[in-house]
């Protein structure tokens, strides 16, 4: 089958080591099920997997990807969830010390089909194209986790969102606006100020601006530029919520003080459950929201997706098809 792959690493030129070309089908083992990829979105889990970031040496060849939707073996339209757990497992799906997602120990949805746990598959809804159902199960999944399951916010409240125009920033400001609250976002690009507006944030801000009030929780993403911003954007008893270090992760200030003098919580947030997908897809085709695409390619063409995510030339996300 066609598939987009690794089978070498470069931490300089990750690019230049993608494979586009035949890979052999997938054996389904029990209680796992096949689906025919019509759509998969990009992450900067690729390029890192490609770096040699969070993937083995000894699972090469691997193809890439997190994210698909597509048909199952009945014909159902289906969005997959990429976490995988193990067998023994029960509970929350993320604090599973044993996880992995696609395309770390299992193979990738860049391909035709795609094998995974049964209980991984989430019926989509009718009303939203495999191109957009695709987005949700990373990015989305990650936003929505952020702001309501560990954010803990509900309509009324307000939140900053930093460095909007990256996949995870986007669907933040998104769902934010859905979901009834108050929204700013920061950005040191003059265009991604602009495009934040449409996508439904009240104001936006150039990055470190004061904000006109202290916010109730910011969603932190960008990590060393942002972090005192943040830290000094929010309420006493205010949440800063992290799922992401794209700037790096060595802080000049932890602004320990503020954080425990003002009773600041500091929460950590990664992917999601099944059952935050599901809900995340019932309150797409509820309220029409729909995730932000920057382009869509045929999977032939991957390369031009990986390398726009390189040169940070986005803004929303990178769709492949078949």
């Amino acid at each position: 089958m066609f598939a987009v792959y690794a089978d070498e690493f470069s931490s300089d030129d990750p690019v230049s080591v993608l494979k586009v070309g035949e890979r052999p089908d997938p054996v389904v083992p029990d209680g796992w099920a096949r689906v025919s990829v019509q759509a998969a979105s990009l992450n900067h889990h690729d390029l890192w997997s490609l770096r040699g970031v969070g993937l083995r040496q000894e699972a090469l060849p691997m193809i890439l990807g997190c994210d698909a939707a597509g048909y199952d073996e009945d014909g159902n339209e289906v969005v997959v969830h990429a976490v995988v757990n193990d067998p023994s497992w029960t509970g929350d799906d993320t604090l599973d010390p044993k996880r992995s997602i696609l395309s770390e120990r299992h193979q990738g949805t860049f391909a035709e089909t795609v094998v995974v746990p049964r209980r991984n598959i989430v019926r989509k809804p009718a009303t939203m194209s495999f191109e957009e159902a695709a987005c949700l199960p990373t990015a989305w999944l990650t936003a929505y986790r952020m702001l309501f399951t560990q954010g803990g916010l509900k309509a009324g409240d307000t939140v900053l969102v930093q460095g909007a125009g990256g996949g995870v920033a986007t669907a933040l400001i998104s769902l934010a606006r859905a979901g009834g609250l108050r929204v700013f976002a920061t950005s040191r690009d003059e265009a991604k100020r602009a495009r934040a507006l449409e996508l439904g944030a009240h104001e936006v801000f150039e990055s470190g601006a004061r904000l006109p009030i202290k916010v109730d929780a910011v969603m932190e993403t960008v990590g060393r530029a942002t972090w005192s911003h943040s830290i000094r954007s929010l309420r006493p008893g205010g949440a800063i919520v992290i799922s992401g270090t794209t700037s790096g992760a060595q802080l000049d200030d932890a602004e320990l003080t503020r954080i425990f003098f003002l009773q600041l919580r500091v929460v950590g947030s990664t992917m999601g459950t099944r059952e935050e997908l599901a809900a995340l897809v019932n309150l797409c085709d509820a309220t029409g929201v729909r995730p932000l695409i920057d382009r869509t390619l045929p999977m032939t063409e991957a390369r031009e997706g990986f390398a726009a995510m390189a040169a940070g030339d986005l803004f929303g996300k990178v769709v492949l098809t078949r």
